[in-house]
């Protein structure tokens, strides 16, 4: 009996080799097929060319919000570069809290043939980092990361904080309380976050010396209810202006729905949610997905990261509702906007102060890229934390 144990083990165990070597040969065959040979510095056809798309939700379901800015920023670069719709492979509604849920929805696109990875998250950042090494005939660029390679992984972003500057003017010239509520996503750790708040106060104190920015954070990138409960907390504390740094539209909802104003954020919301959002800050991702696309199919494509600006076109402000401000706000914020672009001015030089009464920055310097990216952890010295 046990001379039989022994045998039916020995077979199992065969059995199992068997597949599992016929499963590493087909997940081979399968990467291989995948991911034809590519070099940095090599070209791809444009015809051979797919691209994954990771996004966090649908953009079609949350029209207005982050995922859809993004789409929207695909769309645009498919049409410069003259993708087929087939060449575009999108996984939507990818959390960014499950580090194999989006490596699974990476390795779904390499397997359909994609060339190159964007994932548009930075809790996407560690997903492409591993198969960055794992595929290196596939391309990886994460948004907002800060992690690369040297060979098929880099990060994208931009100069967000130009763009959130010009709004804090409008926000600044239409506050009749003096309180600005701001909705944030991340707390003072986050430097894409807080730096984008600073420079929103910056630009709020060169207009209006007396109004105060109220921050409440949700810590969550995407939380719907929560959002909107934040909108409510400082609309009921006087807030009069709400602008935001998160995923949906839910805090200008709830300024519309509370008779006050609006800064929106990621895409033009005054269609949308009109009558109360006097301006929004917008991304235009198809400036970088573009240039993306077209280093690809010319052999160009490096992995030193892009952080683009105004001048660029990836970020921008829409045009004011001018029927909701002051006479000469819109003057004044395109004034701004041309010492930005032209490089005249920039909104972190020289000494700045923060809220708890330290000094940042060096009389006629600008602070580094480095850190505005990576080290802005501290308050304007009008932000007051909620």
């Amino acid at each position: 009996m046990k001379g039989k144990r022994i045998a039916l083990a020995v077979s199992l165990a065969c059995v199992l080799a068997l597949v599992l070597g016929a499963r590493w040969v087909f997940m081979q065959t399968e990467k291989d097929e995948a991911a034809p040979e590519w070099r940095p510095g090599a070209s791809i056809n444009k015809e051979d060319l797919k691209i994954g798309v990771i996004h966090l939700t649908d953009p079609l379901n949350e029209k207005g919000g982050y995922s859809y800015a993004h789409e929207a920023g695909i769309r645009e670069a498919q049409q410069k570069t003259g993708l087929t719709d087939g060449q575009i492979i999108r996984k939507n509604n990818v959390g960014n809290t499950n580090l194999y849920e989006v490596e699974h929805a990476m390795r779904e696109c390499i397997a359909e043939g994609a060339r190159v990875i964007i994932a548009t998250s930075w809790e996407h950042m560690d997903a492409c980092e591993k198969l960055a090494a794992e595929y290196p005939s596939v391309i990886f660029t994460n948004a907002s990361g800060y992690k690369q390679n040297d060979t098929n992984f880099t990060n994208y972003f931009g100069r967000i904080y130009q763009a959130r500057y010009l709004s804090g003017i409008a926000a600044g010239l239409k506050t009749e309380s003096g309180k600005i509520g701001y909705v944030a996503a991340m707390g003072k750790d986050n430097s894409e976050v807080t730096g984008g708040i600073d420079a929103f106060a910056i630009g709020v104190e060169s207009v209006n010396r007396d109004a105060r920015i109220y921050v409440k954070v949700t810590e969550r990138w995407y939380d719907p209810a929560e959002e909107a409960n934040a909108a409510k907390s400082l609309i009921a504390l006087g807030c009069d202006v709400i602008a935001q740094h998160c995923d949906t539209v839910n805090p200008q909802i709830e300024a519309q729905r509370a008779g006050v104003w609006g800064v929106g954020y990621n895409s033009d919301l005054r269609e949308d949610i009109p009558g109360t959002v006097i301006v929004s800050v917008v991304w235009n991702w198809g400036a970088y997905y573009a240039r993306l696309i077209e280093s690809v199919i010319d052999g160009s494509f490096t992995t030193a990261p892009y952080f683009g600006g105004i001048s660029d076109g990836i970020v921008g402000l829409t045009s004011l509702d001018e029927t909701l401000l002051p006479p000469g706000a819109a003057l004044a914020v395109e004034e701004a906007r041309e010492r930005i672009a032209s490089g005249e001015f920039d909104v972190f030089s020289g000494v700045m102060e923060t809220n708890d009464g330290r000094f940042v920055g060096s009389e006629g310097e600008t602070l580094p890229d480095s850190e505005i990216t990576q080290g802005i952890d501290w308050y304007y010295r009008n932000v007051a934390e909620q």
